[in-house]
């Protein structure tokens, strides 16, 4: 890599950022924990509540923490990009992952203070695109992804993009327990991207009834599918009929909105990564990380005795 990661981490996981999941209560908790805590700017109505969540975590963390990330939209719809980029600026998270759109936006202001920039990508043009814009990581979105999901394998991800780019790799996809990590950082990736695992957490923002499904629900519970957000996503096909939806026929692609507005699309359709078959509880994120630790040294260990 170009150069060692600056933040200490317990494990080289990121509590992925979910939409009117992630809030500073999961950030906070993650960063305590050991590992990297991201949510998404939009998971705030303004950008004074913007300001307030970015205040309280970094009053919360101290220096042995985890680094905290802001996931900013930068597609032409949000709105409120300019504002948020300047409280970024003001609060500088350690790490600010961009979405739907280019990198492009944010690179003079977090690169100013310091920060780093990850790019999310779901294709190799788009990882190229990103590292030609001089990005510090990438969060390579790959399939089996909980939310706006990707469609190359996770090893085919890491492969395809080693070939070109020496930062930072994270990966998502399917991921949800300590060996899945290992595998992946086995494969070349230097992080990884997991959220349906924090969903049913304790300090979670989800719905009751939204944790309980996930604890109830695996793999084929899920539908991929444009036809709520413009963006293929991964739904939990309980959530679609229960919202008068029919899994099975959801017709074609709604128009594409990443706005304030696209919160009552997932209001009550709910969407899950194809690790949801993991959760056995609805638990603290302080216990879901002392499983993934234990499962991680477990599966190095397998791997040294096989090897």
């Amino acid at each position: 890599m170009s150069a060692p990661f600056p933040y200490k981490m317990r494990l080289p996981v990121f509590c992925a950022p979910m939409f009117l999941v992630t809030g500073p209560e999961l950030v906070i908790a993650a960063c305590k924990a050991g590992i990297a805590g991201a949510f998404p700017t939009p998971n705030t109505r303004t950008s004074a509540e913007l300001d307030a969540w970015m205040g309280e975590i970094t009053s919360a963390l101290s220096p042995g923490d985890g680094p905290w990330v802001a996931n900013l939209i930068t597609h032409s719809t949000n709105t409120r990009l300019a504002d948020d980029l300047k409280l970024v600026a003001q609060h500088k998270p350690p790490i600010v992952i961009t979405a739907l759109g280019s990198p492009k936006p944010v690179m003079e202001t977090v690169k100013g203070y310091g920060g780093l920039v990850f790019a999310d990508v779901v294709s190799l043009k788009l990882a190229r695109k990103a590292a030609e814009a001089g990005v510090d990581g990438m969060a390579c979105i790959s399939a089996g992804a909980g939310g706006h999901t990707g469609y190359l394998s996770a090893f085919a991800f890491i492969s395809a993009v080693r070939e070109f780019f020496d930062g930072y790799i994270t990966v998502g996809g399917g991921i949800a327990d300590g060996a899945g990590v290992a595998g992946a950082v086995a494969a070349g990736a230097d992080f990884v991207y997991m959220g349906t695992r924090f969903l049913p957490t304790l300090e979670s923002r989800a719905q009751d009834a939204y944790k309980q499904m996930i604890v109830d629900s695996n793999a084929d519970d899920l539908v991929v599918s444009a036809a709520i957000t413009g963006t293929p996503a991964s739904w939990l096909k309980a959530s679609l009929a229960a919202s008068g939806r029919n899994p099975d026929d959801l017709g074609g692609p709604a128009q594409r909105d990443y706005s304030g507005e696209s919160a009552k699309r997932w209001r009550d359709i709910w969407a899950a990564g194809q690790g949801v078959g993991r959760t056995r509880a609805i638990e603290s994120v302080a216990q879901v990380v002392d499983d993934l630790e234990r499962e991680y040294q477990a599966a190095i260990a397998r791997f040294k005795s096989l090897t």
